[in-house]
């Protein structure tokens, strides 16, 4: 899960795709990363936290990193939460690149339309509510899609 700082929306979802994974039993290795290191060591915002806490889930242990060229070979699938870190991603990867591992979160909601999960890290509250609820839909659609996978393996 990558977003730019990782501190708002990336430490949400990977909170959000671990909890769920846990929940079906898959022994998913899950992370996050920012395309910049503005982060790099600090917890999660202290509003992801409390709305991740608020639905049942804790973040607070987890740390911003930046992402690096490795994890395209570390990482069976990248998920990006807007355009922009995409094409970051891409960047930072170089001759690891590899574009069948990378795809836009809100894709698994609404193929190929290549939509953002908005930043909510200049607004209020309630922007991290909404961030919140997308991801959710999204890593929902991720257990459903890759879940029949493994335990089909």
């Amino acid at each position: 899960m990558v977003c730019l700082g990782n501190i708002c929306r990336s430490p949400l979802a990977e909170g959000i795709l671990q909890h769920k994974a846990k929940q079906h039993g898959l022994n998913w290795m899950v992370d996050s990363a920012g395309t910049a290191g503005y982060h790099i060591n600090e917890p999660p915002h202290r509003l992801s936290q409390k709305v991740s806490k608020m639905n049942g889930i804790d973040i607070s242990n987890l740390r911003g990193r930046q992402f690096v060229k490795e994890d395209m070979n570390n990482f069976n699938k990248i998920y990006v939460m807007d355009e922009e870190n995409y094409a970051e991603v891409k960047n930072i990867s170089r001759n690891f690149w590899n574009e069948e591992k990378v795809d836009l979160l809100l894709n698994e909601l609404y193929p190929n339309e290549n939509r953002s999960v908005p930043d909510p890290w200049y607004g209020a509250e309630e922007g991290y509510h909404k961030v919140f609820e997308l991801i959710d839909k999204a890593c929902d659609a991720i257990i459903k899609k890759y879940a029949a996978v493994q335990i089909s393996k």
